[in-house]
């Protein structure tokens, strides 16, 4: 087979991945909003503790944060599939386990459930990386932003499945939310039971001794700023978006015009991804990840000129578009700083980073704006972004094919 047949056979392979990876993401992502949802309901009914109501949901984070770099490993151990399809065994084991703490009335039971779907969502988040594996380049960059339109489907399907199946169970609410969480992961498995192996062998010999440790890789200048704007996008937009909703009814307006405002946020989070991809393209991944930055700033600053619903929705919808653009921008950054035999390893501290940062997020904002206030959360932001804005700027300014 020649050069150029292997090179088709690759295209070929990776665009049909990224097909799979959006379905499966379709199917994964519904985990967490089903879990944050109905989390703190749930644990308001169970809970010995009042203060613990939202345990459940945080857990869902520290799961997420824990399980990234196991999930590595696995998926360097035994390949893309292998992880994925042992994952999605873990997220129907995870509603599973979280509808029988609901029936059997155990607070305990049903927050190792969460935490459970937490490790579920360690694999459906590396997804995006999964998808750029056989590309490169523009087409990596299309790829990785393609899988993110299968959130837009999940952040529907997954309050539309509360609705639904809330009732399903006589005489215990929520329980059926929780068995079709467990659902949507079986219908995952044997959507990704077709995906392809990289095309990239693991190299063997000489090669294996070109592999740099991970310390060495956490030093480069090109990974910290990818790791950087990954953490700042996705922290500040949990920080500020766990806070909202219990903001807008401490501030006069209604829980329906609360939850409307999560479903713009949500909205504008993933809508963009359609042209993400191509934007990236165009003007570079890291003029992207500056403007989606700028964005967020600008959030704050609607969010502290007033107190109106509007004002609310709009900083919301800003939130949204900045962290599409933030995130995977600094996705496609990370593609950037290893080599085929480094993925795993690199692309697996960057999530333990991201979604450490994710977890103490959501811990730290509630009881900041009980203590603090709405307009403390949104000054916290601004500085923040600068922080990463100033050295992502100077990147984005240099020529596109230097950048």
């Amino acid at each position: 087979m020649t050069t150029a047949q292997n090179a088709s056979d690759g295209a070929n392979s990776g665009k049909r991945n990224a097909w799979i990876l959006t379905v499966a993401q379709a199917f994964g992502g519904a985990n967490a909003p089903i879990v944050i949802s109905l989390g703190g309901l749930v644990g308001q009914q169970l809970s010995p503790d009042p203060d613990l109501i939202t345990l459940p949901v945080s857990l869902l984070n520290l799961g997420l944060a824990l399980g990234t770099l196991p999930a590595a490993y696995v998926m360097r151990r035994f390949g893309r599939r292998s992880g994925y399809l042992f994952g999605t065994t873990i997220g129907m084991v995870s509603g599973l386990i979280a509808a029988m703490g609901i029936i059997l009335s155990s607070f305990v039971i049903f927050c190792l459930g969460t935490c459970m779907a937490g490790f579920y969502s360690s694999y459906v988040q590396s997804y995006r990386f999964a998808a750029a594996d056989n590309a490169s380049g523009a087409e990596g960059q299309k790829a990785i932003a393609r899988v993110m339109v299968g959130g837009l489907v999940a952040a529907i399907i997954g309050p539309q499945l509360v609705i639904w199946t809330r009732d399903a169970v006589p005489g215990t609410a929520f329980a059926g939310s929780f068995i079709s969480q467990g659902l949507l992961a079986a219908l995952a498995f044997p959507v990704l039971w077709n995906l392809r192996g990289s095309s990239v062998k693991k190299s063997t010999g000489t090669a294996d001794a070109a592999e740099r440790p991970l310390m060495q890789i956490l030093m480069s200048p090109r990974y910290l700023l990818a790791i950087a704007t990954g953490v700042v996008s996705y922290g500040l937009m949990t920080f500020v978006m766990t806070a909202s909703p219990v903001a807008m009814v401490g501030h006069g307006h209604s829980i329906d015009q609360a939850a409307l405002g999560i479903q713009w946020h949500i909205l504008a989070m993933y809508g963009p991804s359609f042209v993400t991809g191509r934007l990236m393209v165009r003007f570079g991944k890291e003029r992207i990840a500056a403007i989606g930055l700028l964005l967020i700033g600008s959030s704050a600053a609607v969010a502290l000129s007033g107190f109106d619903i509007a004002h609310f929705w709009v900083s919301l919808i800003l939130l949204g578009v900045g962290w599409n653009f933030g995130f995977i921008g600094a996705t496609s950054m990370v593609g950037d700083c290893h080599t085929p035999a480094e993925r795993s390893k690199v692309q697996g501290a960057n999530d333990f980073l991201v979604f450490g940062t994710v977890a103490c997020a959501s811990f730290f904002s509630g009881s900041l704006l009980h203590s603090s206030g709405w307009e403390t959360i949104n000054w916290i932001v601004l500085p923040a972004c600068a922080l990463v804005l100033v050295p992502l700027v100077w990147r984005a300014a240099r020529p596109l094919s230097a950048a």
